[in-house]
């Protein structure tokens, strides 16, 4: 699979003593730092998978605090140089990412391994619900199968 055209993905930092963990998200000192809107909380149980999600003018910062994902993006911009292309990017705790995406990009994810997935969302504004458009997971308009790949 492709890289997307402006998708970011940015290895986070996590301080780790015996009375537990910091994890580090996202700080307005960072390059990649946008704007803040507002921070939300996507949580999925194993096997669900919330798709698709089109922001048309907001930037979604997304990091995995507990469980695994497999985020998916297809690029829907008509003027990207990487137009149609899928990416792939499988974190949570083994892999502690942050993973930022820019307008115009279908993103969703599916919730895998054996509990709870909690996923951070830190948009650049506010939700509003005329400002994302939603597809079904499955819809034929993306090219993906979100089945369980065996290779």
């Amino acid at each position: 699979m492709a890289e997307i055209d402006g998708v970011k993905v940015v290895p986070l930092r996590q301080i780790v003593d015996e009375r537990g963990k910091i994890m580090h998200m996202l700080k307005a000192t960072d390059p990649h730092f946008k704007s803040f809107g507002e921070i939300y909380f996507s949580c999925a149980w194993p096997g669900v998978v919330k798709a698709w999600h089109i922001h048309q003018t907001m930037t979604v910062n997304n990091a995995v605090m507990v469980g695994r994902a497999k985020l998916v993006m297809y690029d829907l911009r008509p003027d990207s140089p990487t137009k149609g292309a899928l990416q792939e990017v499988f974190f949570g705790e083994d892999n502690y990412v942050l993973v930022q995406i820019p307008p115009g990009i279908a993103n969703g994810y599916k919730a895998y391994g054996d509990k709870m997935v909690v996923m951070a969302n830190c948009a650049s504004e506010p939700h509003r619900p005329d400002e994302m458009l939603r597809l079904p997971p499955f819809t034929p308009e993306i090219p993906y199968d979100w089945a369980l790949k065996h290779g």
